[in-house]
């Protein structure tokens, strides 16, 4: 009896939202059944909240809720005896029930998880964007609490980016063997976290983070995008590093697809930030600072260029010296002399005295002994 009367008063809920348009008749069942069930639950004496507060509620938190956290809440409040502690931005799960370790296994490799060495690696590029890009926010860096307020986020960001690229880089050590280095270097070295983070990087290796993001509200398509460029940059890394230790050919344009999409964990801190302050994205900044962070990494690469033949790493310079032999010098010169005629033209689209402070800023990392523009 109990069971009919539910189903009965799912209709008469379904009958009353056709009635006031909020469904159509032709909407799928199962959706009616879903939006009815939720209305139920909406009207049901909660405390002291009214029916205003629970509107705003669900306003406020549902677009929080993103399908791969109902996705683990769906698996973990099925296991018996679940218990779920604050840990803070890993998200991370415990189950009461040691039996279940296995779903802890498999659930590691969907964690967002960062090591201390990612932290340490990922420091120098998070004081420079924020001495870099907080002027374009109209932040004070000066200011220890406008840093500090978006530091977590920002910095668990970047270190996971650093954490992926040094994965990255352990490929990049043994060209030969391509992308089977991974799997070997698996089986090597420490046991469990290699592993796991290793079928990761193969697979998706931003969902983690997107995951977590999204869990926040943080997560928008055009960080989904750089991400996207995070990988294309690996491959084409991996794939032009290869081709030079094996004397294989590459491509002009393969080499200035990965120096622009190099600097991409700039744009995805840069976008973070937008969305931590609750702005929309100022499509005139990025347009400059995409620019300008195309010819930092030029500079970056032309100092680093003897580094980076000897630890195979991506370095325009070495990339033009196998396309163009003795004249690749010559060849970098025109790309910069191109970037820098645009750089000109993008700067004085900036307010003045943000140029003024960009430009002080820039003089500043150049005494400091950092490659800038």
């Amino acid at each position: 009896m109990e069971s009919l009367r539910k189903l009965e008063e799912l209709q008469k809920t379904i009958m009353l939202m056709q009635s006031y348009g909020v469904v159509s008749n032709s909407s799928d069942h199962d959706s009616n059944r879903f939006i009815a069930s939720l209305v139920l639950f909406l009207i049901k004496p909660c405390g002291e909240l009214d029916l205003a507060k629970k509107c705003a509620l669900v306003s406020d938190y549902v677009p929080k809720i993103s399908s791969g956290f109902l996705q683990k809440a769906s698996i973990c409040l099925s296991q018996k005896g679940f218990q779920q502690h604050n840990v803070g931005e890993e998200f991370q799960i415990n189950c009461v029930d040691k039996s279940d370790s296995d779903f802890l296994q498999s659930d590691f490799e969907e964690m967002a998880m960062i090591g201390l060495d990612s932290v340490q690696r990922a420091n120098s590029t998070l004081e420079d964007f924020c001495r870099s890009y907080f002027m374009f926010h109209g932040m004070d860096v000066n200011k220890p609490n406008e840093i500090f307020k978006y530091l977590p986020l920002l910095s668990f960001t970047e270190s996971y980016i650093y954490q992926l690229d040094s994965l990255n880089e352990k490929t990049l050590h043994a060209p030969r063997s391509g992308e089977k280095f991974l799997e070997r270097r698996a089986k090597e070295v420490e046991p469990m976290f290699i592993s796991k983070f290793a079928h990761v990087f193969k697979t998706d290796p931003f969902r983690p983070l997107a995951d977590l993001l999204g869990y926040h509200g943080l997560l928008t398509e055009r960080m989904r995008e750089e991400f996207k460029h995070g990988e294309e940059y690996w491959a084409l890394e991996r794939m032009l590093c290869c081709a030079l230790v094996n004397r294989k050919e590459i491509s002009v344009e393969d080499v200035i697809k990965a120096i622009h999409l190099k600097s991409f964990d700039y744009r995805v801190l840069n976008l973070l930030l937008y969305q931590l302050r609750g702005e929309q994205v100022n499509e005139v900044h990025m347009d400059f600072l995409s620019i300008s962070e195309f010819l930092v990494e030029v500079a970056d690469d032309l100092f680093d260029y003897e580094d980076d033949v000897l630890e195979n790493n991506f370095n325009i310079l070495r990339m033009f010296v196998r396309i163009y032999g003795p004249s690749a010098p010559a060849m970098v010169a025109k790309y910069i002399a191109q970037a820098e005629e645009k750089y000109s033209i993008l700067l004085k689209t900036l307010d003045s005295q943000l140029s003024l402070e960009y430009h002080r800023r820039c003089e500043e990392a150049t005494r400091e002994g950092i490659v800038t523009i």
